[in-house]
């Protein structure tokens, strides 16, 4: 395997990449202490049974450009393959503002082709490319440098067994023509708005038990302080003040820094200096807040309620339908899902897209009375009414 070190190094493999119909591409990142992910290493495989078509792309070099590496993400000839490609497409995005076109993903194809719920990489490698994987190296600092043999070991492995994933789940989309399935889960990923954290919303994050309009009012300034604090000096939210304690805060409301003293569960560093002076700050603004501002959460229809034994009925439909399309059930619909349609609800996912080909219009029907279940030997048979 090669480590590229050089703007031009990566251009060369870029372009020779951009002649092949897909390339295989991971990361390894640190983001325990930072907001943002630390990108540490990206390495990247084309076709072929050999490693001499993998490269480790190294980021923290002074004066390596990943420039070419986004001109490749940008080239729409060439399928993108990453497995839970998430958190790789934020960093992506965050640092160029670039997703990449057109992407695949691997876990997503997974739980369409039958695999389960829990598609891990290390399942798929032994499954499919029948290898096994040595994760000892998962979770070392990735930013320390020289990078050991163990963990460059580790980290092309990620692309070079991930070849022969791609080409499996990709012949069984066509097969079972479900590759728009995969394409329609794949559209969230690539939204801008999946990545980017409005610190006007943050509150909504929170946990509360309390829906009081002037309670939720110090909750949305403290959230949003404590958001632009720690995108504007890139540290986790949690390094500011927990959520225990943002709730904590808006309960009892401190006035003063010797309020804020008495607090249980603000950090020590946050009880001082700006953090604690956008705390009160923050506070005050809250209990400011005029009548026709204040944050409400959405009323919940206290005519719905759940049905049990219809939405015992739809788990029933559920297991049946996802046993006999050999798709994971949560990619479906969850339960909370499930108990919405069995109050009356329409607003969730399995009712749209390819879901609703699947599952959605036979848990319509169930739900209107117009087709009952029964079981036959092992099996659950829709009955029309």
């Amino acid at each position: 395997m090669k480590t590229l070190t050089t703007t031009e190094e990566l251009a060369q493999f870029c372009e020779m990449a951009r002649k092949e119909p897909y390339v295989t591409i991971d990361t390894e990142f640190l983001r325990e202490r930072t907001y943002y992910s630390k990108l540490c290493l990206v390495q990247m495989a084309m076709p072929g049974d050999s490693d001499d078509n993998a490269v480790l792309v190294d980021p923290l070099v002074d004066g390596l450009s990943l420039e070419p590496m986004y001109e490749l993400f940008r080239d729409t000839s060439v399928v993108k393959v990453f497995h839970a490609a998430r958190q790789d497409l934020e960093i992506f995005f965050v640092e160029a503002g670039v997703f990449p076109d057109p992407l695949f993903d691997t876990q997503v194809a997974a739980m369409v082709c039958g695999f389960g719920e829990q598609a891990g990489y290390e399942t798929l490698v032994r499954k499919i490319a029948k290898q096994s994987l040595d994760k000892s190296s998962r979770f070392t600092d990735w930013s320390r440098r020289p990078l050991t043999d163990a963990q460059k070991t580790y980290a092309i492995g990620d692309v070079t067994h991930l070849r022969k994933i791609y080409e499996f789940l990709s012949a069984k989309l066509a097969e079972t023509k479900r590759a728009h399935w995969v394409e329609e889960e794949l559209q969230m990923l690539t939204r801008p708005e999946t990545y980017i954290i409005d610190p006007e919303n943050a509150w909504k994050r929170v946990k509360t038990r309390t829906t009081s309009p002037k309670f939720l009012a110090i909750v949305r300034e403290l959230a949003r302080f404590r958001e632009n604090h720690a995108q504007s000096r890139n540290i986790p939210r949690n390094r500011v003040f927990k959520d225990d304690a943002l709730v904590e805060l808006a309960s009892t409301k401190p006035a003063n820094m010797n309020d804020l003293s008495r607090s249980r569960l603000l950090l020590r560093e946050a009880r001082k200096g700006e953090i604690a002076d956008g705390i009160l700050a923050a506070i005050k603004a809250g209990k400011e807040c005029p009548q026709d501002n204040m944050p409400r959460l959405p009323k919940r229809d206290d005519k719905l309620q759940v049905n049990p034994a219809l939405a015992d009925l739809l788990r029933v439909l559920l297991k049946a339908k996802t046993e006999s399309s050999s798709v994971a059930p949560k990619l479906i619909a969850s339960s909370a899902d499930l108990d919405t349609l069995a109050s009356g609800g329409r607003d969730v996912q399995a009712l749209h897209g390819w879901r609703h080909e699947v599952f959605g219009q036979d848990a319509l029907r169930l739900c209107e009375g117009k087709v009952a279940l029964a079981a036959k030997g092992n099996n659950i048979k829709i009955v029309s009414l």
